[in-house]
């Protein structure tokens, strides 16, 4: 009982007792006068006084009692209401997550994969009202994970051998354990870290349902190798409550097997508690005797059955709908990678158009200047198109303020004048000096148009955020990605059969004076001056 309330228990009754002695003090003078003329009623009156004093204390006592029952009941409600609402809190959240995953799934454009996402979506949804709890027996093929199946449900599930690669596909079994309310299925896995395609495929099967578990128990047969350890690990960090399980434990002395058992939970006390490393002996081997007869020992999996059901009625609840929350959260993750690549190539094909039309617009411009003004109005518009791809819809003022603040990030940050030196000399092997000059203006445009295009794509991808390093960095980083050789000479050969070649044939039919200014004007000290005047006019 708690300090306070003991000692309110001895005011209460150190009152008690002081009102009762004044009260028999009290009494006694009237029952010494009244009890030589009334002996009757002076016994009357000494008999109430007993039962009053009597009733105050039990009453005391009663209420005192009640106070602290009350209290000791409602923190045991809190508790346990805790216990049961915080599993069904995250199981509503799941369902939540997959209420606008179908949303989401519903903007994939193509139906095969929206129809992959979709089941997927159904079957976690299956799984939130069925409420099994999955048990996934996950390790090498020659650890003995069918042995471990066998021995947990107590018949031959599979075939045991200690060839690796037995089992190819995972089987499920159902399991009832003693003390455990839920269902229990258990599966078994194909082994990973397995030679060839096929063994790699199998693995990539048992990695999937190890992904889908409720509890993970992880086989091994020695200590882990790294091969082993990193997809324990890996599957800890998402979030997947595991059991490690030392096998054919029978094989060591005990002296060998208490090092190897000791090793194991040092090396995974990071992410796994000691309590959940066990050693068993799934299928032990047989022994003979002096006299010659072969005994079958039975298997010894009693510690690994002990935590599976102490790990289950502790948390059974909150493990399942862990598992759904974070199903349902990969699910979503998918599907955003799927959108988002899908924008991405929409978003491309926006600003192919558009940087080849930007192209267009400054070939037949007569200044012999890089025209931001007109690139910032074609740029304004494909703003607007690749906002309207991301679900952001934009009037033509705002795409032409974003426009021109981009226009002019390219000036400051001198990546105009690069643009400009870059395809200069990429141009420059192609064709005659007097073509040079109006193809590194329209290419040099085109190319400006798709950086800037690219910056866009990041900004809508951040919800409307340049990041951290803002513009600029933006801006500088798909300036670096758009500079690699790789790309230029890809970018120049489009621009060369979409631009220059067009302009080559036009200026051909142009007369003999007007080449003859063109060849002054294109000698290489002009694209330096080109640039200087472009900085000037902003």
């Amino acid at each position: 009982m708690p300090l306070f309330r003991i000692v309110a228990l001895f005011l209460g009754l150190g009152v008690i007792l002081g009102l009762s002695i004044w009260l028999v003090t009290s009494l006694s003078h009237l029952y010494m006068q009244i009890s030589f003329t009334a002996p009757i009623l002076a016994n009357l009156l000494l008999l109430l006084v007993i039962v009053l004093i009597g009733s105050m204390i039990g009453g005391y006592i009663y209420y005192v009692n009640k106070y602290t029952r009350k209290g000791s009941r409602t923190k045991k409600g809190k508790r346990r209401v805790n216990r049961v609402r915080m599993p069904e809190e995250k199981t509503q959240v799941a369902a939540q997550n997959l209420q606008a995953l179908r949303q989401q799934v519903g903007q994939i454009q193509d139906k095969i994969t929206q129809k992959a996402l979709l089941n997927k979506s159904q079957q976690i949804e299956a799984d939130l009202q069925r409420g099994e709890v999955k048990v996934v027996v996950f390790g090498t093929g020659s650890a003995g994970k069918t042995s471990l199946v066998n021995a947990l449900i107590g018949e031959i599930v599979g075939e045991v051998n200690p060839i690796m690669g037995t089992t190819t596909q995972g089987e499920t079994y159902s399991l009832k354990l003693k003390g455990v309310g839920r269902e229990i299925l258990i599966i078994d896995t194909p082994g990973i870290l397995e030679a060839g395609i096929a063994g790699t495929e199998r693995a990539e099967i048992a990695k999937r349902l190890a992904t889908e578990a409720d509890l993970l128990v992880f086989t091994v047969d020695n200590d882990l190798r790294q091969s082993e350890y990193e997809p324990l690990k890996a599957l800890a960090e998402i979030g997947k409550r595991s059991l490690l399980v030392f096998n054919k434990s029978d094989l060591y002395t005990d002296e060998d097997r208490e090092m190897i058992l000791g090793r194991l939970k040092e090396r995974v006390k990071a992410f796994i508690s000691p309590n959940d490393v066990t050693a068993i002996c799934a299928n032990p081997q047989p022994v003979q005797l002096a006299s010659g007869e072969i005994i079958e020992p039975t298997a010894e999996i009693l510690p690994l059955i002990k935590r599976l059901v102490a790990v289950l009625r502790a948390e059974g609840e909150d493990l399942i709908a862990d598992n759904i929350l974070l199903q349902s959260h990969r699910l979503g993750e998918e599907a955003r990678k799927i959108i988002d690549i899908q924008r991405r190539r929409e978003s491309d094909k926006i600003i192919d158009r558009y940087q080849w039309i930007g192209a267009g617009v400054i070939a037949v411009t007569p200044v012999p200047v890089v025209d931001m003004l007109a690139a910032a109005a074609i740029n304004a518009q494909m703003v607007i198109e690749i906002g309207k791809v991301y679900g952001v819809e934009l009037n033509l003022e705002q795409g032409k303020e974003l426009a021109l603040s981009l226009g002019k990030t390219l000036v400051s940050l001198g990546i105009v004048k690069g643009a400009l030196d870059i395809l200069a000399k990429a141009l420059q092997f192609h064709f005659a000096t007097y073509i040079v000059g109006k193809a590194i203006q329209a290419v040099s445009a085109a190319y400006l148009t798709r950086i800037a295009g690219k910056s866009f794509i990041e900004y809508f991808k951040r919800n409307l955020d340049w990041g951290d390093g803002g513009i600029t960095e933006v801006v500088q980083q798909q300036f670096q990605l758009s500079r690699r050789d790789e790309f230029v000479k890809s970018f120049v050969q489009d621009a060369i059969s979409k631009v220059v070649q067009p302009l080559s044939e036009a200026w051909g039919e142009e007369d003999s004076y007007e080449l003859e200014e063109l060849e002054k004007f294109q000698q290489v000290e002009a694209v330096e001056e080109m640039a200087a005047q472009l900085e000037d006019d902003w």
